[in-house]
């Protein structure tokens, strides 16, 4: 998927984009060849899916939010939220976010320096005030936050634990596998019934995004 593409399918699931955001956007193709080039963040055999695999991908999360969640995403658009991204590691699901949400702050951690050098470098070089990137470990960061977001880093019952007591509304986890299986031991281990799964493929409908879902686990 070219920018053209991508652009066509994105401003009418979100119209309201400024000429600002289109630009960011569009910037990005640019700016990941280049550092992946350097640091390889993408796989390179995947680096021409980069709007549709990985940026689409994170902006599954505002899809879910504007479908299932009115409220919420009018409260991510209104501003003055704060937003863990965790694992980060080039800068997603955080810097798409981050693009559409500019009234969020959005704090991207990963453990890995090398990546947070590339996340860091694509936020500075688009101008995001709202993102943050550090190269720390989620035991040592300050909280809580409004959201946390991440996109596949571990499975559900190693993540949980990293995050746990460190949101005060919601995680939004991208997830791919037996979902099902994972939430089912996530919420009889830690006593959880606010857990909930959307198939990204029904925003996506692309072979790739079958079997992948967001998960979201409230309070």
């Amino acid at each position: 998927m070219d920018f053209a593409a991508f652009k066509s399918f994105l401003q009418p699931a979100f119209p309201g984009l400024t000429e600002q955001q289109r630009a960011r956007f569009e910037a990005l193709d640019g700016l990941y060849r280049d550092w992946n080039a350097r640091i390889n963040v993408i796989s390179r055999k995947d680096i021409d899916g980069l709007y549709d695999h990985h940026i689409l991908h994170s902006l599954a999360v505002a899809a879910y939010l504007r479908e299932c969640e009115e409220e919420t995403f009018r409260a991510w658009t209104e501003g003055g939220l704060q937003v863990l991204d965790l694992g980060t590691g080039g800068g997603f699901p955080g810097i798409p976010l981050a693009i559409l949400f500019p009234k969020v702050r959005f704090l991207l951690c990963d453990s890995v320096g090398k990546k947070t050098i590339v996340a860091s470098a694509v936020a500075g070089a688009l101008g995001l005030e709202n993102a943050e990137v550090v190269n720390a470990r989620a035991e040592t960061l300050p909280g809580p936050f409004d959201h946390v977001v991440s996109r596949a880093v571990a499975s559900l019952q190693d993540f949980y634990p990293w995050v746990k007591g460190r949101y005060r509304r919601s995680i939004l986890y991208l997830r791919g596998g037996d979902v099902a299986e994972e939430t089912g031991l996530l919420m009889a281990r830690y006593h959880l019934r606010d857990v909930a799964t959307w198939p990204v493929s029904s925003w996506l409908p692309d072979p790739y995004f079958e079997g992948k879902y967001l998960v979201r686990i409230g309070r």
